[in-house]
């Protein structure tokens, strides 16, 4: 009984959380926690060390915050750029670059179109 006990609670521990669904104008307040943002991406583009970037609520530099597929992970999004334009839901840790909110991207399951 003692090891089925064990084994529940560890399942009950190892279960990921759900993440909490914020406003877009909120997610600087929620910078350090894994929360899901639903927004328009406004424009995607790419930089100079060929990560992805899409503006989310505007763009760039107007944009409300940002999500980022760097290179390695760049093949695990084969149509990103079909996102343009429209409302996604975006789930990850948010934390700050230069002041202004962003997510990384690093799989398929963190973005889907609306």
């Amino acid at each position: 009984m003692r090891k089925l006990i064990m084994g529940l609670c560890f399942g009950l521990v190892a279960a990921p959380a759900l993440a909490e669904t914020i406003a877009l104008s909120d997610a600087k307040a929620h910078v350090g926690q894994t929360v899901t943002i639903e927004g328009t991406v406004a424009d995607i583009h790419n930089g100079r060390s060929g990560a992805t970037f899409l503006d989310i609520g505007g763009r760039f530099p107007n944009n409300a915050m940002t999500a980022v597929i760097f290179v390695d992970d760049l093949s695990k999004f084969p149509s990103v750029k079909a996102l343009a334009g429209k409302t996604v839901a975006i789930n990850g840790p948010v934390q700050l670059y230069r002041g202004k909110p962003e997510i990384v991207l690093k799989s398929a399951e963190q973005i889907s179109a609306k």
